[in-house]
């Protein structure tokens, strides 16, 4: 008996390694695929699959019908409650592709939280659950390839149980194309006014890319500069620059000499239209690493009225090229404020001067073209030439970012986590950051709910500002909101099915005759009993396109591309076809085209090619010092009616600077004359206005003098003594001043000797008056270049006598500062 149970353990053993290893080797083979992203082609065949509408949906933050090259989107994948997953896959398609090469995918992801997404490991592109779990949303960024990828499909498939959604139209399908800007299109202007709610804040950050390492043809190695960022937050009736449209003189100082002063007056001149002017300050150089300069940012406010965007910045040296967004618009269809956007920028020119390279020389466009965007292929000396006609690498990314929100909000969209802890964290940092020279009131009590149904609505609250301790600090944050719901709602309310509007018809299914259309709904919550909803989440009705139709009629599909036309150069053909999507009813031949052909032009061709002769030497320059130019030639040796090749270059040539003489101003009027009786002097000045420089002129004298005789003085030639002051002066010779101890007071009468400064000679007598003391001289008028000082002598006494004409006050001048500034 135990020797049979042991052979029978044995037997079991070896037939579960046999199992064991064929299953291992199964999976082997099977993980050997050489197929790129196997696992989530794989999911289009495994388990059981479910298509078409459900609960489950992919979206795109503001659903819009194209993609801007470049810029960032929040994409969402979310389940109408009570529904879940536990799983998902996202993936990002070109148009036609299957997935099963790297190729194939389009765009970029970016994780939010790495909590609940990651990167898939075996499929570095796509999306995946970072644990599985039941979940009802995860959210990512999608950044859109770069120009000339075509249109996109964003893809999504939900794993819950057993059950794959996976399909390839539907709401778990986002299809995208590129959106273009053509020449002279015009900026497109928000079609439906904003509904959202409320004020938001949001954060501009310039990134700057334009350098030599990543556009190296002809860089700016000297003065390479971003200028002063200028723009604003305003409303559709006003727009700072359009594409198509011409630039204004604010414009063009901005696109010219990086001047933002004049497109800030306009800006400010517009009132209301404006909520905020965004400004930056300029960058020199244009690009330097983070670690060592930060972005420059700006911070501004949008509301219902004022919900677009736009802003200019100049790369300098330039004719009149530019970077910057018009009319951008940060309102949502869903009566919301978009979160973040991120763009790249190429640059466009102001159509204000016609240079066509980094240094050109100025050459004002007459007249003035539109603004229009810069292209590889506009001349073979632009900086972003290339004979390909390949996309120019974006020169900056502009990232605008949603920091807070402040007011009672409508957006119909519920806000995510980060919504709301950004709101909180902006209403803490306002709460906290009150000054203590505030003092309000207590809290009113709340407010009626302002939603009259069972849906979430606000209720506010009030405070009084009773004192303001600090005028020139302001007081903010008297209101306040919370989440509310009305109070009659009934527990049966909350039961009931909560169902969207319905969306619009879709087209007739017939092109001619009687048809059928259809339109769809979906469920915005489920009741919290986990019961089914019974309404109707889809109808249909009858349409009639083109009623007089004839039996032998038949349906024809939409027309296909255009293919490439037949000739690379000068004028050919191209074709497009369609097919027969319904026969006629009555078995006839279809009489409709299947085919069009249409003539189109290419670039010129040159059946003789162009044989040139090489570059001849730079001619001289054309100047003998300072900044010149020079040119140079060469000759077209074939016979060549047309040659697009230039035969002539110019370009800038610096020579020694050219000496620079001295310059002065003009003469100033003659001062007085600094006596007030008998032969004085007077000055004039002149003040340099710039040093030579480079071997230039020295500069000429700045001060000049001349004599001046106002009228005789009456003196005495004797000498006489007069007892002043309890003292006996006696007068002798020019100049001197004696003084006789005499204790005999009560004498009006003085003689005052005075010496001019600079003078030496010069000597005013002034009899019979008394006198003050001369004032302290006057501060110099100029630092530099030649001034004035002046000192007084006021009149103390007037002395009855004779003499009383002759008592005025005295003032002297000096020159000073006479050193060249």
């Amino acid at each position: 008996m135990g020797l049979q149970m042991y052979s029978l353990l044995l037997l079991y053993y070896l037939i579960s390694s046999l199992v064991c290893d064929a299953v291992a080797f199964a999976e082997a083979s099977e993980g050997i695929s050489d197929v790129y992203c196997e696992r989530i082609l794989r999911a289009q065949t495994q388990g059981t699959r479910r298509d078409g509408h459900h609960e489950f949906r992919l979206r795109m933050e503001g659903d819009p019908e194209t993609y801007r090259p470049g810029s960032t989107y929040r994409v969402v994948l979310m389940a109408t409650s009570p529904a879940y997953f536990r799983g998902f896959t996202l993936i990002a398609l070109k148009e036609g592709r299957e997935g099963t090469v790297e190729d194939d995918y389009a765009g970029q992801f970016q994780i939010i939280d790495e909590g609940e997404t990651q990167f898939m490991t075996d499929c570095p592109p796509a999306v995946t659950e970072s644990t599985p779990r039941r979940r009802t949303r995860i959210q990512v960024f999608w950044t859109a390839p770069a120009v000339g990828a075509g249109c996109v499909t964003l893809k999504a498939s939900i794993f819950q149980k057993k059950i794959i959604y996976f399909q390839d139209e539907g709401s778990l399908t986002i299809p995208l194309c590129e959106k273009e800007h053509a020449f002279g299109e015009a900026t497109e202007t928000p079609e439906m006014d904003c509904c959202a709610c409320g004020t938001a804040k949001y954060r501009l950050t310039f990134h700057g890319n334009w350098s030599e390492k990543v556009h190296p043809k002809d860089y700016p190695r000297r003065a390479n500069h971003w200028s002063a960022l200028i723009g604003a937050s305003h409303s559709k009736s006003y727009m700072l620059w359009e594409y198509g449209g011409f630039a204004t003189e604010g414009v063009r100082q901005v696109a010219e000499f990086g001047s933002p002063i004049r497109m800030e007056e306009e800006i400010r001149q517009k009132g209301n239209e404006v909520m905020t002017v965004i400004k930056t300050k300029a960058q020199w150089p244009a690009w330097q690493p983070l670690n060592l300069r930060a972005a420059p940012s700006a911070e501004f406010f949008v509301d219902r009225a004022r919900h677009l965007m736009s802003f200019l910045t100049m790369l300098g040296p330039s004719p009149d090229w530019n970077v910057g967004l018009s009319g951008e618009d940060l309102c949502t269809k869903e009566c919301g404020w978009i979160q973040k956007l991120v763009a790249d920028l190429i640059p466009w020119d102001a159509g204000t001067d016609s240079g066509v390279t980094y240094e050109s020389p100025n050459k004002p466009t007459i007249p003035q073209d539109k603004i229009r965007p810069l292209t590889s292929l506009d001349h073979p000396q632009s900086p972003f030439y290339d004979p390909e006609g390949g996309a120019i690498i974006p020169l900056a990314r502009i990232t605008v970012e949603r920091i807070a929100r402040t007011g009672q909000q409508c957006n119909v969209i519920p806000d995510t986590l980060d919504d709301i802890m950004t709101d909180i964290g902006h209403e803490e940092k306002k709460e906290d950051n009150i000054p203590e020279t505030c003092i309000y009131s207590e809290w009113s009590p709340w407010s009626a709910c302002s939603s009259a149904t069972c849906e979430k609505g606000r209720q506010m609250r009030q405070r009084m500002l009773k004192a303001q301790l600090d005028p020139t600090v302001p007081c903010p944050h008297t209101q306040d909101f919370q989440p509310c719901m009305t109070p009659e709602c009934t527990v049966e309310e909350t039961f009931t099915c909560m169902m969207s509007e319905w969306i619009s018809w879709s087209p007739c299914s017939v092109s001619c005759g009687m048809g059928m259309r259809s339109r769809e709904r979906y469920i915005k919550q489920f009741p919290e009993d986990s019961s089914l909803c019974q309404h109707q989440i889809e109808e249909t009705e009858k349409c009639v396109v083109n009623d007089e139709c004839s039996p032998s009629g038949c349906v024809m599909t939409e027309w296909l591309e255009w293919e490439p036309c037949s000739t690379t150069c000068g004028l050919g053909t191209r074709r497009r076809e369609r097919m027969i999507k319904m026969p006629s009813r009555d078995g006839s031949i279809c009489n409709a085209e299947m085919a069009e052909v249409e003539k189109c032009m290419m670039p010129k061709c040159h059946t003789i090619p162009c044989m040139l002769s090489p570059w001849s030497a730079w001619s001289e320059c054309s100047v003998t010092c300072g900044l010149g130019i020079r040119t140079r030639q060469r000759m077209l040796n074939s016979d060549s009616v047309e040659c697009p090749e230039e035969l002539e270059q110019s370009e800038k040539c610096m020579l020694p600077e050219c000496p620079i003489d001295c310059m002065v101003s003009d003469w100033s009027d003659w001062y007085e004359c600094n006596k007030s009786c008998g032969k004085g002097h007077t000055i004039r000045t002149r003040m340099v206005k710039l040093e030579p420089q480079f071997g230039g002129s020295t500069c000429p004298e700045t001060i000049q003098r001349k004599k001046c005789k106002i009228r005789k003085c009456q003196t005495k030639t004797k000498e006489e003594t007069r007892e002043v002051g309890g003292k006996r002066r006696r007068h002798g010779k020019a100049g001197s001043d004696a003084v006789v101890g005499d204790q005999q007071g009560g004498l009006d009468l003085f003689i005052s000797v005075m010496l001019l400064h600079k003078s030496g000679v010069d000597m005013f007598l002034s009899v019979g008056c008394r006198m003050q003391s001369w004032t302290s001289w006057t501060y110099c008028s100029k630092s530099c270049g030649g001034g004035i000082q002046e000192r007084f002598m006021y009149l103390k006494k007037r002395v009855k006598g004779s003499l009383e004409n002759n008592c005025k006050d005295r003032k002297e001048i000096r020159a000073c500062h006479v050193h060249p500034c």
